[in-house]
């Protein structure tokens, strides 16, 4: 077919113009609305709620979707996917993206798999989504739609970023000028919300500046902490957090009352500037108090549990997992081979972890298992079940090679 007749997917095809719009209700999704209706697509919006959002939250979403005036939308219930298909894995492997971002935008793989059960529904083969030309989610977005099928997506920012510099300024404009206002947060930063935590981008972050009172989510500031320390009781069953202070809960349900707990804290709050996908550094506060305080009982477990050359080898793995997520290769077979040996790997990390914090950062203060590898005749530093001999013994054998490095080559010996 000559590239003239090739249709631009961006336009709706004649008899075909439905298009589903993953849908937050901020600037950037609430923008895309009424420029794809003008665009002569029929829109229709889901919400993938992936936690994060209160129930005032989840109104004014649904009322935003109305105002704008989409042909139909829906809310579904991300909390368990997102558990199963990020949080678990996620905390089996350990390790945040660079050794610091604990990926908090995992959730978009879920969003779009919400987002194509919708099409399907509704026997469209188009998708959209209020991703910028400049960030890593279009990666995620886009990668994710290819890897599920052939789907036609049309991406409205990152069409006006080809005119407008100043896009931000340029999506307020425009909904005003149709009558839609805009929250005065969304003005200055780019929030998301979910279940794993909160990021803010754009303003003074964007400027490499100090982050403004108005960059702040659920964190409770350090005048703000509670004077007395909090101490929680997590159960681990395979890798998994399956109990809270003894009370069984489904995992989302576990990992959003910690963020309750943890926020009022300050845990888990940071600045992360990092490598994105696309070469550019990234800058962005973060908030994630549940996450870290699950992570920080995970490996105090972990490393109790497992051996010193699984212990030593996990990390290798978690990074390769943690790089393929952050990139957009969630459905690479090799996350889900990554993944078997992680799973694989948590089979005896069994037991509770007391977590404690006094405000700021959280510590694994207590921790009991089953499969503690546990000398019953030696402590560290205290006592040992082996004689002076061996110990000497097994230093002089252990360290032959640098020994006999330092014999041959030390000074006097050719230097």
């Amino acid at each position: 077919m000559p590239a003239s007749s090739i249709p631009d997917s961006r336009f709706p095809i004649p008899g075909s113009t439905d298009i589903v719009l993953a849908f937050s209700g901020g600037l950037d999704t609430s923008f895309c609305v009424p420029y794809l209706q003008e665009q002569g697509w029929r829109v229709h919006t889901v919400f993938a709620d992936t936690g994060g959002v209160d129930a005032e939250e989840r109104a004014f979403i649904e009322e935003r979707a109305a105002e704008l005036g989409v042909a139909s939308h829906v809310t579904v219930d991300g909390g368990p996917a997102i558990w199963e298909g990020f949080v678990k894995p996620f905390v089996w492997a350990g390790e945040g993206y660079q050794g610091q971002y604990p990926l908090l935008v995992s959730d978009r793989y879920l969003i779009v798999d919400a987002t194509l059960a919708r099409a399907r529904e509704l026997g469209t083969d188009a998708v959209a989504h209020g991703c910028t030309g400049m960030g890593n989610d279009q990666v995620r977005f886009d990668l994710a739609v290819k890897a599920s099928g052939g789907y036609r997506i049309v991406a409205p920012i990152r069409e006006i970023q080809k005119e407008h510099t100043q896009t931000r300024a340029y999506e307020q404009a425009y909904l005003e000028a149709r009558g839609f206002g805009v929250r005065a947060r969304q003005k200055a930063y780019t929030i998301n919300e979910n279940l794993l935590g909160v990021t803010l981008s754009g303003g003074e972050i964007d400027r490499w500046e100090a982050p403004g009172e108005g960059a702040r989510g659920w964190c409770a500031p350090r005048s703000a902490w509670p004077a007395e320390p909090l101490q929680v009781r997590l159960r681990f069953a395979a890798g998994e957090a399956v109990e809270l202070d003894g009370r069984p809960l489904e995992g989302a349900m576990l990992l959003a009352r910690l963020n309750v707990l943890f926020a009022q804290y300050g845990v888990g709050r940071g600045m992360y500037t990092g490598d994105t996908t696309i070469g550019l550094k990234g800058r962005i506060v973060y908030e994630a108090p549940g996450l870290v305080a699950l992570l920080a009982a995970h490996r105090a477990l972990e490393e109790a549990v497992l051996s010193k050359q699984q212990n030593r080898f996990k990390p290798a793995v978690a990074r390769q997992w943690v790089e393929l997520v952050y990139e957009g290769f969630y459905h690479d077979p090799l996350k889900a081979d990554l993944e078997a040996f992680l799973a694989s790997s948590q089979r005896m990390v069994n037991g509770e972890v007391v977590l404690e914090t006094r405000g700021g950062r959280v510590d694994a203060v207590a921790v009991s298992s089953p499969h503690l590898l546990h000398a019953q005749g030696a402590t560290y530093a205290q006592s040992a079940d082996w004689g002076v001999e061996e110990a000497e013994g097994f230093i002089k054998l252990f360290g032959m090679s640098s020994t006999l490095w330092a014999q041959v080559n030390g000074a006097g010996n050719g230097e």
